[in-house]
């Protein structure tokens, strides 16, 4: 059991630590590109960019019908199971599915551009530019089909492939569109930007061997049925994700302009820098490793536990460094301009830490095809944090939606618990519960002391308490890894300060 149990944890850092490299040069070439937009255009562009981002992502997650998230999980199955004609016949209903759901996307994006313009800026004006963000629905829709079969054979190498090329070649094409065009080149870097991610899946996806197996129309829309029934559910999560995000970019747009919504833009972006390494791992593969084990409560029970304390000792002294740090990290990455952010990218990430935790337990709803129970906590989540940033935004301006997202986190992280608690019998170990309580002092204290002790005090203190909790997560890391996956460099230095290599 030992045994097995470490080679958990070897996989899950081998995989967080395969898209954590991918991650990371995405988010630089992110950065650039955001960069780029804040010096250039200032917050208001920046706003405006975050609007029609989330614009694509309602029609987009409208249009698509969960259909890449389900197709992940069918694949998946198939794949452990040891069957390359149900692999087969999945794959090619997931990619028409979306194909087809893509050219609809873009149709409706295309009908509604006046009523999409009106609602979100109240007139309009920005119709013509709607009516072109309809190219990235359509791209996304088909990218997502493209990476269901890379995910679901869990060929993490390719998906990191996919990741980097599409991001750089993105970059590349996308930054002049901004330098030479300005606020019109939005839209324009946007289309290169989710098309280039479009040739980097059709090229590593088309790479991949499937037996050759005689369909019809008929199979496929057969074939098609499972994945719509999970698909939707999930499809109505999302969407509702996405159309809140949408509603909170609206509001803060009415009631305070453009640039405060740059403002929220920024920090939500930036608060996702780093976290997402590990965020971005769980859907890569732990997510299709969950779904092989689903008919399993213990084996659930198990790597969602493994998944959690991997997470945590990746993400805790990260997170505080950013708190610690949070307004010269925000004039870095973007500009003087954009100051506002700062206290809404606190509270933002500790927001981000509770979905290292949420997550994976979230997960469970999925893997196990429970659409209805996934689709009322997601319900619940973002009922919340409407409701909650609304209020909060009226009391605290910008600032208070990072409160409320911090608020809707907890709230969400204690109910998921109880669902799958209730429903599969889950619980923390006492790993986990120790972790948690060391980083919630380490991350409470961090937060607290700029509020009570002057500039260069609470900076002092902030930096110890993150350098410990660093060399902490980092000695934890190396016992799990085991000297196959540590350069020796570091075992030597675990020995000089006197600590038991493996």
């Amino acid at each position: 059991m030992e045994e097995t149990s470490g080679k958990t944890d070897r996989q899950i850092l081998k995989s967080t630590f395969v898209m954590g490299a991918s991650s990371i040069v995405n988010s630089l070439l992110g950065i650039v590109r955001t960069k780029a937009i804040a010096i250039l255009l200032g917050p208001a562009g920046m706003g405006l960019t975050g609007i029609y981002i989330t614009i694509t992502n309602v029609v987009g997650t409208l249009s698509g019908m969960g259909v890449g998230d389900s197709g992940v999980r069918q694949i998946a199955g198939a794949f452990g199971a040891g069957d390359p004609v149900a692999v087969a016949r999945t794959v090619k209903a997931v990619q028409r599915m979306a194909l087809l759901f893509g050219l609809a996307g873009l149709a409706v994006t295309l009908i509604f551009r006046s009523g999409i313009s009106s609602l979100t800026f109240g007139h309009a004006g920005h119709a013509v530019d709607v009516a072109l963000l309809s190219l990235t629905v359509f791209f996304g829709a088909v990218s997502a089909g493209q990476t269901a079969l890379i995910q679901g054979m869990r060929r993490i190498a390719d998906l990191a492939k996919v990741s980097i090329c599409g991001a750089l070649l993105g970059t590349v094409l996308s930054v002049p569109a901004i330098y030479f065009l300005g606020e019109r080149g939005i839209v324009l870097y946007l289309v290169i930007v989710s098309a280039t991610a479009f040739l980097a899946s059709w090229w590593y996806s088309s790479r991949i061997p499937i037996p050759a197996v005689a369909t019809n129309w008929r199979s496929i829309l057969q074939d098609a049925r499972p994945l719509l029934k999970l698909g939707l559910a999930l499809m109505s999560g999302a969407l509702m994700s996405a159309g809140t995000q949408y509603l909170l970019r609206v509001l803060i747009v009415r009631e305070m302009g453009l640039p405060a919504a740059g403002a929220y833009h920024a920090s939500t972006t930036l608060s996702l820098v780093y976290v997402g390494v590990i965020l971005n791992a769980m859907l890569t593969d732990f997510y299709p490793r969950l779904s092989a084990v689903s008919h399993d409560h213990d084996a659930c029970t198990t790597l969602i536990n493994k998944q959690i304390e991997i997470g945590l000792l990746l993400a805790v002294p990260g997170i505080l460094a950013i708190m610690t740090f949070a307004p010269l990290v925000i004039v870095i990455f973007y500009s003087s301009k954009f100051t506002l952010a700062a206290e809404v990218l606190k509270w933002q990430v500790l927001g981000v830490l509770l979905q290292v935790v949420s997550w994976p337990m979230g997960f469970m709803l999925r893997a196990k095809g429970n659409g209805k129970l996934f689709f009322l906590t997601e319900l619940f989540a973002n009922l919340t944090l409407l409701t909650l940033a609304w209020l909060a935004m009226k009391r605290f301006g910008v600032p208070g939606i990072g409160m409320a997202f911090f608020a809707m986190n907890l709230a969400y992280w204690l109910l998921i618990f109880l669902v799958d608690h209730f429903n599969y019998g889950f619980l923390f170990t006492t790993a986990n519960l120790r972790i948690a309580a060391i980083f919630s002092i380490s991350t409470c204290t961090v937060f607290l002391t700029p509020y009570l002790l002057s500039g260069p005090f609470h900076l002092a203190i902030n930096s110890l308490i993150t350098l410990a909790v660093g060399a902490f997560s980092f000695w934890a890391l190396c016992d799990k890894a085991k000297a196959e996956m540590v350069p020796a460099i570091f075992h030597k230095i675990r020995r000089a300060l006197g600590a038991n290599a493996n």
